[in-house]
């Protein structure tokens, strides 16, 4: 059914416009792949781990994350968390996105 496929691809684009602000809404705090994947799930944006490390890798190439290896219990793992830049832009993006939200609010009301 075209409806369906469409829809299917449709709801993706919109994922990813998101995946970026959910994943920097969710480094404010150090975390390590693993447990920022449950996060996001937690909340109701599963991330495939294919999709979540390149990101991280990307906006910590982009100068928006901060790493470093822990050794705690168990293997080493990698703690991302946001910098500077990194803050300014989510702050950036949060206000962006509920200045969005509030537009197509308006937009699909029903008359």
């Amino acid at each position: 059914m075209a409806t369906t496929d469409n829809f299917g691809k449709l709801e993706l684009e919109l994922r990813r416009g998101v995946v970026v602000l959910a994943t920097l809404s969710q480094l404010r705090k150090p975390r390590y792949g693993y447990e920022l994947r449950q996060a996001l799930s937690e909340q109701g944006m599963a991330i495939e781990e294919g999709t979540l490390y390149p990101l991280l890798r990307r906006l910590e190439t982009q100068g928006l994350l901060q790493s470093e290896w822990k050794i705690e219990d168990g293997p080493p793992r990698r703690y991302y968390s946001l910098n500077e830049d990194g803050k300014k832009l989510l702050e950036k993006l949060t206000e962006s996105w509920q200045n969005m939200n509030q537009v197509m609010g308006q937009l699909l009301k029903e008359e």
